[in-house]
């Protein structure tokens, strides 16, 4: 119960990752607020746990971000951990990306970022220890062709948590990523018909297309970036500051 007593903040805490680390949050005794845009998704999620809390919030929507946390604070308190995970995957040949393409990816994925921890900074007193885990990805440390703007938005949100971990070295609070690889999760899921069809193979055909991206060439387990966000979390990553997080099965 290394968390009680302390309010955690996921985005996208509905599926996948962001699921996952809200859970073991709150079964380390947190109380978690989950946000999403999807109120039954949240709500099924919340109904796992007492300590879970459903919070129907949109990262493209500054107006839905900054009054939802303050919201969540004034019910909960102060943002002590806050996981920006909330994001988009959509991919295509860059000559083909529209303007609107490459827009709505910034927004949520980048803008949304900036959104969530400025809104949850803005609780914290000055002397208020805090954790902002921002969850990125391989491709925020290494290009990956036919998904641009998603390649720039993971690589800008780890410049942000750099840029933050110097402007607040004095306070007692950390900014670090996670940059897990691919990860069996409805994003990676909802792929798997396409390949089937562009590469003319089974299911397990297509599972081992996308699970190449890995250097195990196996697909990633939700609960390895689970853990790997609890130990950021930690009292013993106190000093872990500024850092990406790679997990991906080998050197990225």
């Amino acid at each position: 119960m290394e968390h009680a007593g302390k309010h955690a903040l996921v985005t996208g805490g509905g599926t996948g990752i962001g699921e996952g680390i809200a859970v073991a949050l709150a079964e380390a005794g947190a109380e978690v607020t989950i946000t999403g845009r999807r109120a039954d998704k949240l709500e099924a999620v919340a109904a796992t746990h007492p300590r879970l809390h459903a919070l129907v919030m949109d990262v493209d929507d500054e107006a839905s971000v900054r009054d939802g946390i303050a919201a969540a604070a004034a019910s909960r308190g102060p943002i002590r951990i806050c996981v920006a995970n909330a994001g988009i995957a959509e991919g295509g040949p860059f000559e083909t990306t529209t303007l609107a393409d490459w827009r709505r990816t910034m927004t949520t994925n980048l803008d949304g970022v900036f959104l969530t921890f400025q809104a949850a900074m803005a609780t914290l007193a000055p002397d208020t220890p805090a954790r902002m885990i921002v969850v990125s990805s391989i491709a925020g440390v290494r290009g990956l062709k036919n998904a641009i703007p998603y390649t720039v938005t993971k690589h800008g949100v780890i410049g942000l948590i750099r840029g933050l971990s110097e402007e607040f070295m004095r306070r007692p609070i950390t900014f670090n990523a996670l940059c897990p690889g691919y990860v069996d999760t409805a994003i990676v899921q909802n792929q798997i018909p396409g390949l089937m069809r562009r590469f003319d193979v089974d299911k397990q055909g297509a599972i081992d297309v996308i699970a190449k991206g890995n250097r195990h060439r196996r697909l990633l387990e939700v609960d390895e970036t689970t853990a790997a966000a609890m130990w950021l979390c930690s009292d013993g990553a106190r000093s872990v500051n500024g850092q990406t997080i790679q997990i991906s099965g080998g050197q990225v």
